[in-house]
């Protein structure tokens, strides 16, 4: 089985801090412990026996080929594909129709989890569905106050969005997921998605364990601290 990676877009929100490496780098190169977030991406994903990858490149994307030209381990088998600059998810993905013939993953390359990818496979053939997304619970940005008049009764720092499901990528797709898509400018989350759900062709597997986007750079100081501190529960090679 195959793993697609998207790779290819320009990570504004986190180029806007005034961070040299995020200048430099297309965003799946910033850096988590030395190595690139696309690296721990693959790494997930090896731990669970798949090895064969398709990059979905384009913004800096040379950086991602000269990166992975010379560290890839032996036993992955990656192609690396020119997916366009500003083509949309779901273009980037109609773009590599070619390179797939069969049930396969999909995530962002700046997502991490402890998600057991397996278990999504399988859950993912048990309910015989053209699509599957990984549902999990949004981490909450700010600390939460529990208030009884002028008191704080509790506080809690960044709890996770316990009572709300958000689309946390770890995709697993049917090659059918291709007569969705149109062109350049169709994005995967909007008609695709909203058209399979409404077909009832959209399965969500419930994650309630770690999730993390990597859209800010102090998402990555947080992410980098985890690391650091040996508590990275995504670290699960």
């Amino acid at each position: 089985m195959k793993a697609v990676i998207f790779a290819g877009g320009y990570g504004t929100r986190i180029s806007d801090f005034d961070n040299e490496e995020s200048i430099m780098k297309p965003k799946p190169m910033i850096e988590i412990g030395g190595q690139p977030i696309l690296w721990h991406i693959l790494k997930i994903y090896s731990s669970y026996g798949i090895n064969d990858f398709v990059i979905c490149c384009g913004y800096k994307g040379e950086q991602i080929k000269e990166y992975f030209t010379n560290v890839a381990q032996p036993s992955w088998n990656i192609e690396m594909v020119d997916t366009g600059l500003d083509t949309m998810t779901g273009g980037r993905l109609k773009r590599i129709q070619n390179h797939i013939d069969d049930t396969f993953c999909l995530t962002y390359g700046d997502g991490l989890s402890d998600v057991n990818i397996n278990n999504v496979i399988a859950f993912h053939r048990e309910k015989k569905a053209i699509s599957t997304l990984t549902a999990v619970h949004p981490p909450e940005r700010y600390g939460v106050l529990n208030l009884n008049g002028d008191y704080v009764t509790e506080f809690r720092e960044k709890p996770s969005g316990e009572s709300s499901w958000v689309n946390g990528g770890f995709f697993v797709f049917e090659p059918e997921i291709f007569d969705y898509l149109e062109d350049d400018s169709t994005i995967l989350e909007r008609a695709p998605l909203e058209t399979l759900a409404i077909e009832n062709k959209l399965t969500a597997f419930k994650h309630d364990g770690f999730w993390y986007a990597m859209d800010t750079l102090r998402d990555k100081k947080y992410l980098e601290n985890l690391w650091k501190l040996q508590k990275a529960p995504w670290k699960v090679w």
